[in-house]
């Protein structure tokens, strides 16, 4: 009677010191529990689960399809037509007129009275270039950020950064008039990077990090354009992401816009603090 010969010894092709009779259901290969991973149909191997995962770039790609961007959309289209009326009635698209000057953030006026200067800042721009790298990376943005936190979010976001930028632009230069949608912009920004940071995404595959470095360098260009409001603005924006990351994350949505909110009164308190 002739014996049957022994199958041979399988092991993990990760660990070829571990005995296993497993196969990936992809690949074919053996492997051990430990690098395997359940999947819809058998088990993969962690290298077959690693080569089907999106890129970070395909993350973020894959968000940006099928959504109106209501609140994007509306912010650029107001700060455009913004920009155009107040260039027509200017006789200029430089910032540089009775309407713009009336709208821009000046620390004595505000100090004055004029509150409202702290958010119709972001409705001066010091002309096409300015306009045009602001609105392209706010679009830019509004296609990663919006589909998932939605227009309400993205609105209390920019209205939120903008009070921020001005309270940073009046705290560090009050008698120096400044224009722009920067602390708006960036505050979204920073949003978004974080919330992306938080998905796995660094920031430079998001798409927006060279477009923010350029319209950080575009400040350095016009004393009108404040660095400090850039900077403020991210504060501001990252704050309030934060309170309705945290919020969703207990399953209270409603609070995050509350905790948005109170980052941006107390934005507006310390603008009109140190607008002097």
């Amino acid at each position: 009677m002739t014996q049957e010969p022994a199958p041979p010894t399988t092991t993990c092709y990760r660990h070829p010191d571990r005995e296993t009779g497993r196969r990936c259901t992809r690949c074919g290969r053996f492997a051990c529990p430990e690098c395997l991973r359940d999947a819809s149909v058998g088990s993969h191997c962690v290298d077959c689960v690693k080569a089907a995962a999106p890129t970070p770039r395909q993350r973020v790609s894959g968000i940006t399809r099928n959504e109106n961007m209501l609140a994007t959309k509306i912010i650029v289209g107001i700060t455009v037509v913004a920009f155009i009326v107040i260039g027509l009635r200017d006789g200029n698209f430089n910032g540089a007129g009775r309407t713009a000057a009336d709208l821009e953030l000046y620390g004595p006026l505000v100090h004055n009275g004029e509150w409202w200067r702290i958010f119709t800042v972001s409705l001066v721009h010091i002309g096409f270039l300015h306009l045009f790298f602001n609105m392209l990376l706010l679009w830019v943005i509004g296609q990663l950020l919006e589909p998932g936190a939605g227009p309400v979010r993205v609105g209390v976001l920019y209205v939120v950064s903008v009070a921020a930028g001005s309270a940073a632009a009046l705290l560090v230069q009050p008698h120096i008039p400044s224009a722009g949608a920067s602390g708006g912009v960036f505050g979204v920004a920073a949003a978004a990077t974080l919330v992306m940071q938080r998905q796995g995404t660094r920031f430079w595959d998001t798409g927006f990090g060279p477009l923010l470095v350029l319209n950080l360098i575009l400040g350095f260009f016009d004393k009108h354009i404040s660095i400090s409001a850039h900077i403020g603005g991210a504060i501001g924006g990252l704050l309030a992401a934060e309170a309705m990351l945290q919020a969703r994350k207990i399953g209270r949505p409603q609070l995050g816009l509350a905790g948005a909110s109170v980052v941006g009164v107390a934005a507006v308190v310390l603008a009109l603090a140190v607008a002097h």
